[in-house]
């Protein structure tokens, strides 16, 4: 993974990011994707003992927050508090997460994370909870993420737009086993996925979800193991959900080869 930054570069990709708008994924315009090497520098940092709570807007300034006290575990495991609590209808933007990063940000409904980068995800980047609600990610990106990026719990509709990963597991996943389930409708668009890396989304068919995937460039991934859609047979029992089957069917795969770049 490249850690190189110039101002010029970090001030392109915070300037590239901060212009996107929930409304371009909605209206079809096109977005420019987030560029792997173009991690920010951040303005100042802060330790985050308690989950903070976000209303309205809350523009971080491109400050690097990171976990202390009871949030600064670094571990992996299930049902960590998150560093930023996003209320229905709020937005955060311009936000830096650094390690230790416990739950990252959790939406409890409609949010949209904006500009937000993950130097280190916890145990996972975002979580969204809501009941048939709309999250949107615009800009950002994430890295050195054993599992999931994206942890989508609740239903409705996911939009992931402009984004980088690199280094993880999952970029995103429709949750398998959750004790309440819904269908789920996630697409990704204009976004740069760069190996190592497992899938880029894993749904569950048998609860109607699909996703839809859109100019997305895979770097560093020759042998295409990164699988592109994972689909599952999901549960609400909290067993691990079984395999079923990958790869596009206009259904829950809503992709093309035309719709992948590989360099």
């Amino acid at each position: 993974m490249s850690k190189s930054r110039t101002r010029h570069r970090a001030a392109a990709a915070v300037l590239g990011a901060v212009a996107l708008t929930a409304g371009a994924i909605t209206t079809g315009l096109t977005l420019p994707a987030a560029s792997a090497a173009s991690w920010p520098s951040p303005n100042g940092s802060q330790a985050v003992t308690k989950s903070i709570p976000v209303s309205g807007t809350v523009d971080g300034g491109m400050k690097r927050y990171y976990g202390s006290g009871d949030l600064g575990s670094g571990g992996q495991d299930e049902g960590q508090d998150p560093l930023f609590d996003l209320k229905d209808g709020a937005t955060l933007k311009n936000v830096i997460l650094g390690a230790p990063a416990a739950d990252g940000v959790h939406c409890a409904g409609s949010c949209t994370l904006q500009n937000v980068w993950w130097e280190d995800v916890g145990e996972d980047a975002a979580t969204f909870r809501g009941t048939g609600k709309t999250y949107n990610v615009i800009g950002g990106g994430a890295r050195k993420a054993s599992d999931k990026v994206f942890q989508f719990n609740g239903g409705g509709t996911l939009n992931i737009s402009g984004f980088a990963v690199q280094d993880f597991g999952k970029l995103v996943r429709s949750c398998g086993n959750c004790s309440s389930q819904y269908k789920r409708t996630i697409n990704v668009s204009n976004t740069e996925v760069t190996a190592p890396g497992k899938a880029i989304g894993g749904i569950n068919t048998n609860y109607g979800d699909s996703l839809t995937l859109r100019g997305i460039t895979i770097i560093g991934d020759s042998s295409k193991k990164i699988v592109p859609c994972q689909k599952y047979i999901g549960n609400n029992t909290g067993k691990e959900p079984t395999e079923n089957g990958s790869g596009p069917d206009g259904t829950y795969c809503k992709y093309s080869s035309s719709d992948i770049t590989y360099r």
